[in-house]
């Protein structure tokens, strides 16, 4: 049962090997003053800061950067670039990277102009943007967040601890995303999986949420298996198009919209992971993985179907001579196995918790929940299984 719904997605997006020659398509629709936002330094090694600092000369753009980015984003990153777009009158916030590199960008528009304090207006009362904001746009070199055509920011204030993903209003979607899947060869492995672990994980945190027969379950089938077929394809030969290509289509498809229509969705694992993050700067994806199966585990039987669901249609396992219980728990040992085959860590000890952390962890986290809302209690239950 589909419920009602506004759907609007309003970023141009240009896919595929000569795809940032509409660069200069663009540019002419914004003024003369870009901000430049990028990681630390891997988009100068494959070339394509050279390309984009050559096209934005050539359509006689004046130029400012922000450089460094981290993996998680700082919201101390966020008040620099602020302060750029103000001092140099930015007119198009442009980023050059992956999903946190897209994130701080739009963190950066809101904050620029921001009457208030930014942390506390939009990570802490998820309050509306009500100021001016500079338009974002991106250009892709690491696929996973789906960032590049959502809404969606997360941001790590490294003062207080906290790791706090927001949904902004549609203005700050980025305006147009340029997709070309070769910028992705050059990503190292554990990049590359925590990446194909973070698209997977959208795609469960809304799947694994209702009852009824929803045309959004079945799309969301179709590109996990996708996903699962394109990864072990790339994990062997990371230049095979095909599947690169696929893989980064797949990953905007996982969080834009189109895969939440009329679903309730959960988040309860991107919410532990947030935490997990803010306390050991793990990759985002890498955490993913870990929380994934001890909360799966941990909610199975109140959403019992759809993990049966879940092991027949992604996984392909005969469920017939199975209980529903043994059918549910065979998908989520399919998934654990494929984590393993992503050669991802499985334990909360490998990317630096401590005992100590779990609890500071556990209480926390922003709670959610699909099939049971969470409560300090639960977090930690799912932490201590993941440890």
């Amino acid at each position: 049962m589909l419920y009602d719904f506004t759907l609007h997605t309003p970023t141009r997006i240009y896919f595929g090997k000569d795809s940032l020659d509409n660069l200069k398509v663009e540019l002419p629709k914004y003024g003369n003053n870009i901000l430049l936002v990028y990681g630390k330094g891997s988009v100068k090694k494959i070339g394509v800061y050279d390309k984009v600092i050559a096209i934005l000369k050539e359509c006689g753009k004046n130029v400012c950067e922000l450089s460094g980015v981290s993996p998680n984003p700082r919201y101390s990153e966020v008040l620099a670039g602020a302060k750029l777009v103000r001092d140099h009158k930015v007119d198009l916030v442009l980023a050059l990277g992956g999903g946190s590199v897209i994130d701080c960008s739009k963190a950066i528009s809101a904050a620029a102009y921001c009457e208030s304090d930014p942390w506390q207006k939009y990570y802490k009362d998820f309050a509306e943007v009500t100021c001016k904001v500079v338009p974002v746009a991106s250009i892709l070199t690491m696929v996973g967040t789906g960032s590049e055509m959502n809404a969606g920011s997360v941001i790590t204030n490294e003062e207080t601890k906290e790791k706090v993903g927001r949904v902004y209003p549609e203005i700050l979607k980025p305006k147009f995303s340029i997709l070309n899947p070769l910028y992705t060869y050059s990503i190292p492995k554990y990049q590359m999986v925590s990446g194909i672990f973070d698209m997977m994980s959208h795609l469960m945190e809304q799947y694994f949420s209702g009852t009824d027969d929803n045309t959004t379950d079945y799309i969301i089938e179709g590109v996990m298996k996708s996903i699962i077929h394109s990864s072990r394809i790339a994990i062997k030969n990371p230049e095979d198009y095909e599947a690169r290509s696929n893989l980064m289509w797949s990953a905007t498809i996982a969080l834009n919209d189109y895969t939440g229509l009329s679903k309730k969705q959960d988040w309860q694992v991107h919410m532990i992971e947030h935490q997990l993050g803010a306390y050991t700067d793990c990759a985002h994806g890498i955490g993913l993985a870990i929380i994934s199966v001890p909360y799966y585990k941990y909610i199975y039987k109140l959403g019992l179907d759809k993990f049966v669901r879940f092991a027949q249609n992604v996984w392909d396992i005969d469920v017939d001579t199975m209980s529903k219980e043994e059918a549910a728990l065979a998908g989520i040992d399919a998934l654990s196995a494929y984590i393993k085959e992503l050669g991802i860590p499985t334990t909360l000890r490998e990317v630096g918790a401590t005992e100590e952390m779990l609890p500071l962890i556990a209480n926390s986290v922003l709670n959610r929940g699909g099939y049971k809302e969470f409560d300090a209690k639960d977090n930690l239950e799912v932490l201590k299984a993941a440890f």
